[in-house]
Parts: C-alpha cells; structure tokens; sequence
C-alpha cells in the first residue's frame, strides 16, 4: 500500500529496473509461479492459491473484507493515517503482519508510528540514517547537503536532514497550515471540547461524488470557534451523510445547524439529475453554499481561523492530522513547489475546513454574557 493509487502502479506495478531492463514485478514473482494475472486491479494469484496485490492508502476502504495477512505500508509517513485503523483489526483476526517504511515527514503520524513500535511489546522499530546505511560516504553526503542548501537557502538544511538522517524536526515541505496546527496544540487549543447544547452545531462539507467527503462539525461561540468533530468517508451517498448527522445529533444531545457546501452542490448529478442542494432540501438539510472565492485566499482565510479555533482531540484526529499535512505540489523537474496544493488524502478534510473558514462569519456570535466561561488556552473576545 502506497500513498496513492496512482503512485502505486508507477513506482510498483509497472516499474521497470534499469539494471535488466525488465519490470521488477516479473522479477520478482516469475509468471511460472503466477495462476493469474489482474493488470486492472494490480493482483496477482500464485499457482499455490496464495494472493498479492498492489493498492493506494486513498482507496484503503477496498481492502475492507479482503482479510490480507500481511499489509507493508510503504511511504507511510505520506499515507492516509485512517488506512491502519480501518484494516489493523483483519490482521489481528487473522494473526497478520503489517511493515511500515518511510522517510521522515515532519511530526506528523509517521513519528508517533515509531516512537508507539519503539516502546510496545510486539513491535519493532528502528530509524536508519543515510550513514548506518553505508549507501553514501561522507563525501557524498557534504556535497548533497551543500547542493540542498544552495537550492533552497531557507529550508534546505532542514530538507536535507529530513531526508537522509531521518528527522523529524522540520514540518512537511510546503505545508500551508502546519504551524498554525503546532500552535494551536501548544496554545492547549487541540483538546477536550465539549459540546455547547444550547447552540446548534454547523458543518462544512467538501461534497465528493467519485471521492470522499469530509465534514466538519463546528460551534460559533464568542471570540472564536469550537471544533468539536469530524468525518469522513467514500463510496456512498448523501442519505449516509445524513444518518451520520443526525444520528450523533442524537447521541450529543444538540440541534443540528446549517450545512456549509460549495459552490459545485449547485451542479446537478447524471444519476439523479439533481443538483446536491435538492437532495439536501429533501432530507431536511438545512443549508448555505459557501461564498465563491479564489482557492489561495480560502487557503490565507483558513489561517486566519485556524488561530481562533479549538479542537476536539479525540473526535478531530484524523481531520487535524490532515491539515497538519496539507501541503503545495512539487516539481520534480523544476525542484520547486507548485503554486496549486498537492491532491492527496489530505484535501478533502483541508478543502471542508477552507470552506469552514469562508463561511463561519455568516452567523451572528453569541453575546459575551452568553458564552459559555473561556477555558485555558481559549481566545475569548
């Protein structure tokens, strides 16, 4: 399992070894071993009756069922963190295995993934530098990290540390909030928030049709926001979405508010012929389509927010561990980033929150006296 569908049939599937001129694939499993062949589906079956296939951790809900006995999470610094959730209860059914391999990538889950397998009994973990390796001798290494620097005077040093001494110091490249996370947690503002019943909760959506849809669940209060969950999901339609609204509504005792969506809910479907908006309409969705706006300045907005609000550390994970990693693209060509974001697991709960920031000031805040009391690390007005 690599980040990325995609990824994984380019550096997997369809790799070719430039020492042989062959794909690693036929090198590695000879097609006299092989019963049958999914070129679609990047799976293989082995005359023994044994089973291997090559997935994306963007497309981790495929595997559910498949009852693997052995996952190796290749990249897993740059994966969907949900992937492990969702499958690691398969693998403990079936006595499995699962490998985790990856470079660095800032204090995100992949350094919560070693330190966890460092200190548990069952697990083990180990960090290789460019030098325990023996790949590269000193030499080598000086002048890649002089060419590093030169590149990007700002953060090359930072780069280079990353990506051959395996630190975890330096946030992830390009990353467009992930200071303003690192704050927020510091500030004490990622943490225990309870729901306010005596105000609605609102969500933001980002509305996949083909991907997932993300929302976020939030609460204006005086002086700023109360973010007090998230979810996810892909593959189904808007009516699960409404079931999951209505049923945590239910369970926290609250009144659900307005449902925040962009401007493509307008857009109707081919199946239904209906625009997202109609259905939400008849589901009794109560909803506001966020105002239109340039993607950079949602981006600049969503900073802005991002100092103002508190998170729910439990029900939020997932969703904080994405816009922690959201991040521009890079040109591999060029070496420089892009001036677009980067679409990866990480977008569709970093497009909701965009939609969240360009749209939570639509509401009339609560008077002061109204307010629940501040609690420490809060920003009261």
């Amino acid at each position: 399992m690599l980040p990325e569908y995609k990824q994984a049939r380019k550096a997997i599937w369809t790799a070719v070894d430039a020492k042989t001129g062959k794909r690693r694939l036929d090198q590695a499993f000879p097609k006299a071993l092989r019963r049958r062949t999914n070129d679609n589906e990047m799976f293989i079956e082995f005359v023994n009756g044994a089973t291997w296939q090559v997935v994306g951790s963007d497309r981790f809900d495929s595997a559910v069922g498949a009852g693997p006995a052995g996952i190796v999470f290749s990249e897993w610094s740059l994966s969907n963190p949900r992937a492990w959730g969702t499958l690691a209860p398969m693998l403990e059914e079936n006595g499995g295995w699962a490998l985790f391999i990856y470079t660095a990538r800032g204090a995100n889950h992949g350094e919560s993934t070693i330190k966890m397998a460092k200190e548990t009994p069952g697990w083990f973990g180990e960090i290789l530098t460019a030098r325990d390796t023996g790949i590269f001798n000193d030499e080598q290494l000086a002048r890649i990290r002089t060419e590093y620097i030169k590149l990007d005077p700002q953060s090359g040093e930072a780069l280079f540390e990353q990506e051959y001494f395996c630190s975890f110091a330096s946030a992830t490249h390009g990353a467009y909030w992930a200071k303003e996370v690192a704050v927020a947690d510091a500030d004490g503002r990622i943490c225990d928030v309870p729901v306010d019943i005596e105000q609605p909760v609102h969500t933001a959506w980002d509305l996949g049709v083909r991907d997932a849809t993300a929302i976020w669940f939030f609460q204006v209060l005086a002086g700023g926001l109360n973010i007090v969950d998230f979810y996810e999901a892909s593959g189904v339609g808007l009516d699960h979405y409404n079931d999951i609204l209505r049923s945590r509504a239910r369970v926290g005792g609250y009144q659900l508010g307005t449902c925040h969506v962009p401007h493509d809910a307008k857009v109707k479907e081919w199946g239904s012929g209906k625009t997202r908006l109609e259905q939400m309409e008849a589901l009794g969705l109560a909803h506001e389509v966020v105002p239109d706006h340039r993607l950079m300045d949602g981006i600049g907005g969503a900073r802005e927010t991002l100092a103002r609000v508190r998170f729910d550390r439990e029900r939020c994970k997932d969703g904080v561990e994405a816009l922690k990693q959201y991040r521009a693209d890079y040109d591999e060509e060029r070496k420089v980033l892009k001036p677009t974001p980067r679409h990866d697991w990480t977008s569709h709960a970093a497009d909701a929150f965009r939609y969240l920031a360009m749209g939570w000031r639509d509401f009339s805040e609560p008077r002061e006296d109204d307010a629940p009391a501040p609690q420490a690390g809060w920003m009261a007005a």
